[in-house]
């Protein structure tokens, strides 16, 4: 049976997934927090917040993109009670599953791997779908990430199963 550490450009490979997976982890936890404020503060509060938070830059720089993409997202998402009940239950579920995926990743379960990557592509697919709804340049940016971190979950997932030869599980794992 062959080693499962990696070495050269599987190394590589194995590093940016581990980077991948640990930033969609994080981002996971993010939403989830993200939906909670959803549900739990008023809209005048959520404003005010993205405000302080975005003022000193728009300060340093009045036209910065960025900045004022950050309030008109956050003005959108809080304008009506539709939006932010759908703002706040899309969050918490994506961020749920995400966090599960990535902690059955983590644990090289053998399932994860092709459940996270139809899953990431089932989000990339809405993603893209809301784009042509809102041209929101946050859903593309978040697509391309989705997109390069089925690529290296599928390349992982093989390096594995070859690690472990054709079963492609140890104990439940890959």
């Amino acid at each position: 049976m062959r080693s499962s550490t990696p070495s050269g450009r599987n190394r590589i490979v194995h590093v940016l997934f581990l980077i991948g997976v640990i930033g969609k982890g994080l981002d996971g936890v993010m939403e989830i927090v993200g939906g909670l404020l959803l549900l739990l503060l008023r809209p005048d509060r959520i404003d005010t917040a993205v405000r302080v938070l975005t003022q000193h830059e728009l300060i340093e720089d009045p036209n910065d993109f960025l900045m004022h993409l950050i309030v008109q997202s956050a003005q959108h998402l809080v304008g009506d009670a539709s939006t932010k009940i759908f703002g706040a239950v899309f969050l918490l579920s994506h961020g749920a599953i995400k966090v599960g995926l990535v902690w059955a990743l983590l644990r090289r379960e053998a399932w994860a791997y092709p459940v996270a990557i139809l899953a990431f592509a089932a989000f990339v697919a809405y993603q893209l779908y809301r784009y042509t709804h809102t041209h929101s340049i946050w859903l593309l940016a978040l697509s391309l990430l989705d997109m390069v971190v089925i690529a290296l979950t599928w390349l992982e997932y093989r390096r594995l199963k070859g690690a472990y030869g054709s079963c492609g599980t140890r104990h439940g794992s890959v």
